[in-house]
């Protein structure tokens, strides 16, 4: 990292069933290739199909969601940058949803999904199950990390948790649906209530489609709460760098100023 205080980072948003064939994969390697960010981040899951469109566990489904993002692990060990993202690992007869960092070749595991939606599309209390507790920071480079993976981005107490870890970041990979609304005011809260940079990147999926459909929008809020910038259509990805004197200062400043009650 050559500026520790700056780091640069990229999110994305990756079209539905994205394979490492797929043109929108080939054109992230020459992106980051190019740009060098620090950090990528990845939406939640991003290889294949959203297997919690069905309401039904089906376990080849699961072995083969499993085996693909294997397949793509070696992928990301090769770009010349960091990533974090999630994938599904088997955990007895269920899936755990694993964020990850990928660095310098290495595999971290940071931590595992906890808050599983059960509707039309998102049926992840049928197919999840976390095989390993807690929300901890982890160090990269100087840089302190949370991970909020998706609905669990809604519950700004523990973007108030990684604040007093000591947080400087809170990544979000999402496999959210089109209405944008509730995401934005959700990664505004988690800025605000932490003092954090709140960074996410989201599948995006054709609306013509069958469901469920994807909205893409990944989006860096600053830690005071504004919109630093997103993606679209037109531009798939934002590079950003972030200035880390800025997370001290709004950790200093209210509400995070505020003093906690005993627990």
């Amino acid at each position: 990292m050559a500026k520790p205080d700056r780091p640069r980072v990229s999110v994305w948003q990756l079209p539905d069933n994205l394979s490492l064939e797929h043109p929108a994969w080939h054109d992230l390697v020459l992106r980051v290739e190019h740009e060098r960010p620090d950090l990528v981040v990845l939406n939640e899951m991003p290889f294949g199909q959203w297997i919690a469109r069905r309401d039904v566990f089906d376990a080849a489904a699961a072995m083969a969601s499993v085996a693909e993002h294997e397949r793509a692990l070696k992928a990301l060990q090769h770009l010349p940058t960091a990533v974090i993202s999630s994938r599904p690992i088997q955990v007895k007869n269920r899936l755990a949803n694993e964020a990850f960092l990928i660095a310098d070749g290495n595999y971290q595991v940071l931590h595992h999904k906890q808050y599983f939606p059960q509707e039309s599309g998102f049926c992840e209390e049928t197919w999840f199950a976390a095989a390993r507790r807690g929300f901890d920071v982890i160090e990269f480079r100087g840089v302190r990390i949370g991970v909020l993976l998706c609905t669990e981005l809604m519950f700004t107490e523990w973007a108030r948790h990684y604040r007093r870890q000591g947080a400087h970041i809170i990544v979000s990979p999402r496999a959210s649906g089109p209405h944008m609304r509730h995401w934005d005011t959700a990664a505004r809260m988690a800025a605000i209530s932490s003092g954090c940079y709140t960074l996410s990147s989201n599948r995006v999926s054709d609306p013509y489609e069958p469901g469920p459909h994807f909205g893409g929008r990944g989006f860096v809020y600053a830690p005071t709460g504004d919109l630093l910038g997103a993606t679209s259509v037109a531009t798939p990805c934002l590079s950003i760098d972030l200035d880390l004197s800025l997370v001290a200062r709004a950790q200093r400043d209210f509400p995070c100023n505020v003093r906690e009650i005993p627990a």
